[in-house]
C-alpha cells in the first residue's frame, strides 16, 4: 500500500550550487549527502515537513540523470512514494497494467529499496516506490 509522498527528486547539473540555492530557500542545510555508485549519482536530501526534496547530480555520462539532462533542463525528475511492502506493491501495480523499470527492488539512496514506474504508464511522470531497509 502507498503510505505517503516520500520525496520529490530534482535533477541538477551542479549539486553544490543547488545545495546553496535550496539552503537559502528552505533555511537549512541538507540532512544527508551520499553517492549511489551503482546509479552513477550523487544526492542530497532536504527535509520539508513530512516529505523530502532529493537533489540528484550525475557522476558519469551514462547515468540516468546525465541522460535526462541531455534532453531536458534541470528540474523535476521523479516523485517518490513510500510503501509498506515494495514487493507486494510492485505486484499490485503490474496487475493494474503499470510498466515497472525494475524486475526486483534495488538499493537506492537514503537507506531505501526502490523500484521505478515507467513514465509511459504514469501520464509522463517517472514514479518511484521506496521502502525503508530495516537495520
Amino acid at each position: 500500500m502507498i503510505l505517503r509522498l516520500e520525496h520529490i527528486g530534482i535533477a541538477v547539473k551542479d549539486l553544490a550550487a543547488s545545495n546553496e540555492l535550496f539552503e537559502k530557500l528552505l533555511g537549512e542545510e541538507p540532512y544527508k549527502e551520499e553517492e549511489v555508485a551503482s546509479e552513477y549519482v550523487k544526492t542530497s536530501f532536504f527535509q520539508t515537513g513530512e516529505a523530502k526534496i532529493e537533489l540528484l547530480e550525475a557522476t558519469h555520462p551514462d547515468s540516468a540523470i546525465a541522460k535526462f539532462l541531455e534532453k531536458k533542463p534541470e528540474g523535476l525528475h521523479h516523485i517518490a512514494f513510500e510503501v509498506d511492502d515494495i514487493h507486494a506493491e510492485m505486484e499490485r501495480l503490474r496487475a493494474e497494467g503499470f510498466q515497472l523499470l525494475n524486475a526486483t527492488p534495488k538499493k537506492g539512496a537514503d537507506n531505501k529499496l526502490v523500484c521505478f514506474v515507467h513514465p509511459k504508464s504514469a501520464n509522463g511522470v517517472l514514479l518511484e516506490l521506496c521502502q525503508s531497509i530495516q537495520a
